[in-house]
């Protein structure tokens, strides 16, 4: 009876730890995508955040100069609400994109990966096709992954661990 109990409760044991194992990749998981869409919902809010309306005579007014590789932004030197190339999130583009250590914090931007990057940040800015002059569509993806395969061939899906975040803005009359 002995020798049954402790080969039971070994198998229940061994069940056990391989749950424990699993939950504790779950949790992990689960954290780097908490972070990577905190990263995109942090850049998102920093594009919509950017001048672009019309001044009181009705003349478009856009900020084209904010630089947002770096924080906290810098007026000028980047690139703001300029409209990006086609390929901004899928390779790393010199003013929209950023690289971020393990704790969030910037390392600046640039084509080159720099040391300590847990995250990279990339975004386009593209105007809208049925509305060019007055909406622009604003898109953020964060990835912990350096070479994302087919996803920087050109795909638009999202990968595991990455955050892509799409949003409009439109011009205002201030």
């Amino acid at each position: 009876e002995v020798l049954v109990a402790t080969g039971l409760l070994a198998s229940a044991l061994v069940a056990l730890a391989q749950l424990f194992a699993i939950a504790a990749t779950a949790n992990a998981a689960a954290r780097s995508s908490t972070i990577t869409m905190m990263l995109a919902e942090q850049k998102i809010e920093q594009l919509r955040a950017l001048q672009y309306t019309f001044d009181r005579a009705g003349l478009p007014v856009q900020d084209i100069a904010t630089d947002l590789a770096v924080y906290p932004p810098l007026a000028t030197g980047g690139k703001g609400l300029s409209p990006s190339t086609t390929n901004t999130l899928q390779a790393n583009t010199n003013g929209y994109v950023d690289y971020l250590d393990h704790y969030g914090r910037t390392l600046g931007g640039g084509t080159v990966v720099p040391d300590g990057t847990a995250y990279i940040r990339r975004w386009s800015v593209e105007p809208l096709p049925t509305n060019p002059n007055n909406v622009i569509i604003l898109q953020v993806l964060v990835t912990r992954q350096r070479d994302r395969g087919t996803g920087d061939a050109g795909s638009v899906s999202r990968g595991a661990n990455e955050a892509r975040l799409m949003t409009i803005k439109s011009r205002k009359v201030q």
